[in-house]
């Protein structure tokens, strides 16, 4: 199935910090985002200005781009800082701000593009129409969308489309969670997330009766749509985002690979013609791409069929990663030490990180000390037996291939030999001219061509050389050396170019004062607007400003919902009425370290509600 729209498809890569985002870069990603000082969603992923701006330089060799987000809400205190922030971003060469706290509209700011986060919870056309209405750029739709329902909203919009593709799942929807803030005092929205999601919890009927006990029933498997890249193309999103800012260099070098991979067989597919990749520069040799080797705690493609699944990694919300066999056999040994046998055929490697669950359910991590064959030792650990399945959530070797074996990043150059110069055009479009000088002619006209082909059509920096041109006439005889020197001296002369080289950007503008055609739903635009939003903003909403939570996320007045949430804890249970008949919908609580929460369902939505009890 073909898309109606055409342009360019962009995959967006985590960089928690310069280095990260230098190495998805390197493997591939056509743009990264990545926090600044402050104001980031992820309160320990900050990136001081000069590593932005390194960033930024080192993004612009291959037309690549670099987002900052400034998606927390913000007090009224921080107003002028935040601005102040995203000036200085741009001035570091960033190319967008993602941002939550509508107020930022309201900003005398440069003309930087603004993307609406996901965190302002976009799920209706309406939304999304509303929002492109007061100047975004892009929508950075929710994580529970269906393929039909991105499509709509695909149709309701002119503007980018961007979509989670890879990475972990927030139970709740994005920017609509206050359990952190209720538990804690620290706001999801500020940055500072406990992840209460990911906690152990009893389940319990309204009767008193234990349903669970001690689960993570709130944690999610991660998101893995690398299968259904095709059809979200289709769908008409143009930017395809992989989470993890807080995760490290293995696993964004990894899943960008795999990533770069997906999409270019989708570019280079004959229903795809209308597009092209968003930056330029392909990728050569280095390590193949392993999902299951590094994060995961097992892999879900979530709502995209708009079906519900099984959703939960309720056994542990911790990285499990690849299965590698079960325990065939327990072999006694020296005190402290434990051998087991696998009957799996995975090779593991001393230093591999293992993990099995005990017959409580608690997930027991080890390491593999000493590998031997199918033979594996390590020290000793209480619920190994006989039959456990064991799951490798480090893998050593991988880990090495991941640094020493880097693809290569490289830009195609395009050489033509004339009479008295070679000039070279880059995939970007640059262009530089270089003297040949004066030489005398070549013998042997063939054997010359084939050494300026031959020494010309190398790589220099990150430069790929094509020769695509020879002139007809009487060739010179040049030195292998000279044409080497040649070679370096075009690379040299595209990079001071690349210096003041105005890429292709974004044309946008930013009409803060322009009236929203339609207004989004209220219970969906209550959650993600800060209190300093003027009184117009809240207007088009249907809401008084003193009727929306506080910065901080603390909930007032009649409200009691800690969150909202499209996975379901019946139907996850299978006690969902659809599931088992005679079933009623009927509250669940859930119970954490004397805390008891309320568990609602909300079946014309399809949708809990968890809130307090």
């Amino acid at each position: 199935m073909l898309s109606p729209y055409s342009g360019t498809l962009e995959l967006l890569a985590p960089a928690g910090n310069r280095d990260i985002g230098i190495a998805a870069i390197d493997c591939g990603a056509d743009a990264v985002y990545m926090a600044g000082p402050s104001f980031g969603a992820r309160e320990s992923a900050g990136n001081p200005l000069r590593d932005i701006a390194e960033l930024t330089g080192y993004a612009r060799k291959f037309g690549a781009k670099v987002y900052v987000t400034v998606n927390t809400v913000l007090r009224d205190s921080e107003l002028e800082l935040a601005r102040k922030l995203i000036t200085d971003c741009y001035e570091a060469g960033c190319d967008a701000v993602i941002v939550q706290d509508l107020g930022i509209l309201e900003m005398e700011l440069p003309p930087i593009p603004l993307f609406a986060s996901t965190q302002c919870n976009i799920r209706t056309p309406e939304q999304a129409r509303w929002l492109e209405s007061l100047g975004f750029s892009r929508l950075i739709l929710a994580r529970e969308l269906s393929l039909e329902q991105i499509r709509r909203i695909r149709d309701a919009v002119r503007c980018d489309i961007e979509t989670f593709v890879h990475g972990a799942l927030c139970v709740s929807y994005s920017g609509q969670c206050y359990m952190s803030c209720h538990l804690t005092g620290r706001s999801a929205n500020r940055g500072a997330c406990i992840q209460a999601c990911r906690s152990r919890y009893d389940v319990l009927d309204g009767e008193g009766r234990t349903l669970v006990r001690d689960k993570a029933v709130l944690s999610l498997k991660d998101l893995n749509l690398a299968a259904r890249v095709p059809e979200l193309i289709a769908a008409g999103v143009t930017s395809f985002k992989i989470e993890g800012r807080l995760k490290n260099a293995s696993y964004v070098k990894n899943t960008v690979r795999m990533y770069r991979d997906v999409l270019d067989n989708c570019l280079s597919s004959n229903g795809n013609a209308e597009y092209r990749r968003s930056s330029f520069g392909f990728i050569e040799g280095g390590f193949r791409p392993s999902p299951e080797a590094t994060f995961t705690r097992g892999f879900t493609e979530f709502y995209v069929d708009g079906e519900r699944g099984r959703w939960s990694s309720m056994d542990t919300a911790k990285s499990i990663g690849e299965r590698v066999g079960r325990v065939s056999r327990v072999i006694p040994a020296s005190s402290g030490v434990i051998r087991f046998e696998l009957d799996g055929d995975v090779r593991l490697n001393n230093g591999d990180g293992l993990c099995f669950r005990s017959e409580n359910g608690e997930t027991v991590g080890v390491r593999a000390d000493v590998v031997s064959g199918r033979t594996v030792e390590v020290k000793a650990v209480k619920g190994l037996k006989a039959g456990a399945t064991i799951y490798r959530n480090f893998n050593i070797a991988f880990e090495k291939e991941l640094e020493r074996n880097m693809p290569r990043r490289l830009l195609r150059v395009e050489v033509t030999f004339g009479e008295s110069e070679v000039s070279a055009v880059t995939e970007d479009g640059r262009r530089v001219v270089c003297a040949i000088g004066e030489c005398s002619p070549a013998g042997n006209r063939e054997l010359a061509e084939r050494n300026i082909r031959g020494q010309l059509g190398k790589t220099a920096g990150h430069y790929s050389f094509t020769v695509v041109s020879v002139h007809s006439g009487v060739l010179p005889f040049i030195p292998a050396s000279v044409l080497n020197g040649i070679r370096r001296d075009l690379a040299r002369m595209l990079d001071e170019q690349q210096e003041s080289f105005v890429r292709e950007g974004y044309v946008t503008s930013r009409p803060i004062d322009r009236v929203a055609s339609t207004v989004p739903p209220t219970q969906h635009i209550r959650l993600n607007c800060a209190n300093r939003l003027s009184r117009d903003v809240y207007a088009l909403a249907g809401l008084e400003p003193e009727a929306a939570f506080e910065l901080t996320g603390d909930i007032s007045g009649e409200y009691s919902e800690l969150m909202r949430t499209k996975y379901c804890l019946r139907h996850e249970l299978g006690i969902c009425p659809k599931q088992k008949k005679g079933e009623k919908p009927s509250p669940l609580y859930l119970m954490n370290q004397g805390r008891k929460f309320k568990v609602t369902f909300d079946c014309a939505s399809c949708e809990n509600v968890i809130s307090l009890s």
